[in-house]
């Protein structure tokens, strides 16, 4: 079949078709890095960027010889890591079972069901937490010391919460993935279905050799996406849920909740900028390892 060659005129429209997403990188992705400068100077608000002192890498020095920064960085690597694994888990799990469904109407359910925590906001989750999670009047140490054990003081002993936060990770996003990873699975030809049931193939040696496969380079893509973005930090989870509590900081602070303190207690612009601008280098190095590392397993499944 010939392809209609496009002609200069084809050309001028796509590209006015394209002028507004390119518009909209430009001014939100492009622009907004004349600010990186900030994190090279002692910033002032009478004096402006331009006009304030050159700090050179004091700023970053500050933040590598904090007592919080290898803790900081543990924290953003293990607990994003652990959230990455797990919801990308149970995304395909639910999307394989959610698959299975034949009635519309419950598939209609289930999908609104998993989708509508993505749109609640973590003000409203953290205080809904607090309900079950009080120490005095909280849901689950009134079922705990119903059966007969010690209440647990939620918001002061820091070993729970890595196993919270992930959770809650997954209960936000996994109807995000499921829809993605089932829109794929309905795009499947059900011929290779009727072959493997006609061949007697069971339920899971079909899963195992046809829907896996044909998600595959879906999945590999979304995880790389979310692996460049692991020292980005769900500000909100990680700031609204544990309630700001000291006493949980060591388990709960990440590089964005670092960020944000130092901004808001220290009022230095520059050392803010700096931990971002580490953030953004410490991102750029890890999407690029782990996009060799897809490129090694299956070269069409990388990103570039």
């Amino acid at each position: 079949m010939r392809t209609k060659k496009l002609t200069g005129i084809d050309n001028i429209y796509l590209s006015f078709m394209s002028a507004p997403g390119m518009l909209l990188i430009l001014v939100f992705s492009y622009f907004p890095m004349y600010g990186l400068i900030v994190a090279f100077k002692k910033y002032s608000f009478d004096k402006g960027i331009l006009g304030s002192p050159w700090a050179g890498f004091s700023n970053f020095e500050f933040f590598f010889s904090s007592e919080s920064f290898w803790p900081v960085i543990r924290n953003t690597l293990l607990l994003n890591l652990g959230s990455i694994v797990a919801t990308t888990i149970a995304s395909v799990v639910m999307a394989l079972l959610l698959y299975e469904v034949t009635r519309s109407l419950l598939i209609k359910i289930y999908q609104t069901t998993l989708f509508f925590p993505f749109f609640l906001s973590w003000v409203v989750v953290s205080f809904a937490s607090y309900a079950f999670l009080s120490e005095n009047l909280g849901i689950f140490n009134s079922l705990l010391e119903r059966f007969g054990f010690d209440a647990v003081g939620w918001y002061s002993e820091r070993q729970y919460w890595p196993i919270i936060l992930i959770l809650a990770s997954v209960w936000k996003n996994v109807g995000y993935g499921t829809l993605i990873y089932y829109a794929c699975l309905i795009s499947i030809d059900k011929e290779y279905f009727e072959a493997a049931q006609i061949d007697g193939a069971s339920r899971i040696r079909t899963v195992w050799f046809i829907s896996l496969p044909f998600l595959f380079p879906v999945l590999t893509i979304l995880t790389l996406l979310s692996i460049g973005r692991i020292f980005y930090s769900d500000f909100g989870l990680f700031y609204f849920l544990p309630m700001q509590s000291g006493m949980l900081m060591s388990a709960t602070d990440v590089i964005d909740t670092y960020a944000y303190r130092t901004l808001r207690i220290l009022g230095d612009f520059g050392m803010s900028s700096a931990v971002n601008f580490i953030q953004s280098v410490l991102g750029l190095v890890v999407i690029f390892l782990a996009n060799y590392a897809a490129r090694k397993i299956d070269k069409d499944s990388a990103l570039f």
